[in-house]
């Protein structure tokens, strides 16, 4: 029998390793674009954990979904196959440019997975040299050993010994640098279309297309980052298909499941055949109970009037944002694109992005941080107007009270 007790902030440092500094409170329950803590208090969510959350808490199809899965089958290894994943992987297929799908539990994994094809599909064609991997500094693309070696941030990196070798880093959105270390060694250049946490930093659309052309002319595979901006959180299923330029590759994650963990990397079919029987594999990947759950986000996600919305709501918040800054001059600029939007921090104001989500916490509002100088928004998809009306509301409050201290 499970003994449910209440638990406070104090818990966390006595049983968790420390790589977290999770704010005081403790969630207790959640519903559409809002959170209510152990006392009662309520906050407002732009942060729907870091684009996770694409239909807020506790959206009843993917209720539905678990509940109905939950009572079928939850777990099979890969020695089998399962309706759910078999499914969610066609679906996949349909909005995308991939033919076949691999599942994993992240957008490390995704990662983790597609960088393993690039150098396995390089191996066999071209043999073993071909090897480099060009990333991007202020690049992200997970935490585990090679995916943060890729990933360009030091900060993420360093301490834990040697690295992967043969990746090589050059500076976002600069074509010359690009095209200066591409060579018929590279294998592939794995890059997100709108960087993330590296501050929500657009890709320059000659720098994509040049990236496409580069591949093309030294045989080298193109890897899109899609943890977080597909899933309709830019306005399109995938933002590639607002670049006009596809990849060999695609990972994905984060609100692929809605809060449900689930990752996939896609791609095509002559590709996918270089990762035979044996050469790559993933305990819980395609699991029955979360791609179940992912099937009925995909199915949501993707209907038109959803991803209309994101555009109507993107402009809710570059609205209500725009005018914030009239009355506080905090902001150099309101950058990303659909609900993945970026407050900038100007010169007076550098550095103190976390002072404001501190702040936005408790004052009953989640936000997030993208670097030192970036406040972050990713919220629900399918956020109401009146919460995101109340949530800057209280954003406005918070702001009044800081640029008064």
């Amino acid at each position: 029998m499970i003994t449910e007790y209440k638990v406070n902030r104090k818990l966390f440092d006595e049983v968790m390793v420390p790589c977290y500094a999770p704010m005081t409170m403790i969630p207790d329950k959640g519903k559409g674009s809002r959170i209510w803590d152990q006392e009662g208090n309520e906050y407002i969510d732009f942060a729907g954990g870091i684009a996770v959350s694409c239909l807020g808490h506790c959206h009843p199809v993917m209720v539905k979904a678990l509940k109905e899965q939950s009572k079928k089958l939850w777990h099979l290894s890969n020695v089998m196959t399962n309706a759910p994943a078999l499914r969610l992987a066609k679906k996949l297929t349909e909005v995308s440019f991939a033919e076949r799908v691999f599942f994993t539990n992240s957008g490390a994994e995704a990662n983790e997975a597609a960088l393993k094809l690039a150098r396995r599909w390089a191996v066999d064609v071209y043999g073993p040299e071909k090897n480099e991997i060009i990333a991007f500094t202020q690049g992200f693309h997970g935490r585990t050993f090679f995916t943060v070696t890729v990933g360009g941030q030091e900060a993420y990196s360093d301490g834990f010994g040697p690295k992967p070798g043969n990746v090589i880093h050059v500076p976002y959105n600069d074509l010359d640098a690009l095209a200066t270390v591409m060579s018929d060694k590279t294998c592939t250049i794995i890059m997100e279309i709108l960087q993330s946490e590296g501050g929500i930093i657009p890709s320059n659309p000659v720098f994509l297309q040049g990236a496409r052309e580069l591949c093309n002319k030294n045989n080298a595979l193109l890897i899109f980052d899609e943890v977080q901006t597909g899933n309709g959180r830019t306005g399109t299923f995938y933002a590639y298909e607002q670049t006009g330029i596809v990849p060999d590759i695609l990972s994905t994650a984060k609100s692929l499941g809605g809060g449900f963990p689930i990752g996939a990397m896609l791609t095509r079919g002559a590709l996918a055949a270089h990762m035979k029987v044996g050469t790559h594999g993933s305990t819980y990947g395609g699991n029955p109970l979360a791609c179940a759950v992912a099937e009925a986000v995909v199915d949501e996600v993707s209907k038109p009037e959803v991803l209309m919305g994101v555009k109507e709501r993107e402009n809710w918040f570059r609205e209500g944002l725009e005018t914030l800054n009239v009355k506080y001059n905090m902001f150099s600029e309101i950058r990303g694109q659909g609900l993945l939007i970026g407050a900038v921090l100007n010169d007076a104001w550098k550095g103190r992005a976390r002072d404001v989500v501190s702040a936005a916490g408790d004052e009953g509002l989640l936000v997030l941080v993208a670097g030192i100088d970036v406040v972050r928004f990713t919220p629900s998809l399918v956020i109401t107007r009146e919460e995101v009306e109340e949530g800057l509301a209280r954003l406005d409050h918070i702001l009044a009270k800081l640029v008064s201290v």
